[in-house]
């Protein structure tokens, strides 16, 4: 698991041997799934504000998630 994005309310983070589409998972207790592709929540809630500012944040670093994930997830690279 890797941290990509933090501050005091929310964090970002990519697991490895995932499943499924590329997806981060938004925090303060993991609750959201976020697709990076399109940003679309795939599973779970958060706080409405939590879940924008990490989307906001997302949009301006897809690259640097999506190339975290496929380094946690070589399997999945095509």
């Amino acid at each position: 698991m890797t941290t990509v994005y933090g501050n005091r309310k929310w964090k970002v983070q990519i697991f490895g041997r995932e499943h499924g589409m590329p997806h981060f998972h938004v925090s303060p207790d993991g609750a959201v799934v976020v697709a990076i592709g399109t940003l679309a929540v795939l599973s779970g809630s958060v706080e409405a504000s939590i879940l924008a500012e990490a989307r906001e944040w997302a949009r301006s670093h897809s690259a640097e998630i999506l190339g975290e994930w496929l380094r946690l997830n070589p399997e999945k690279r095509r």
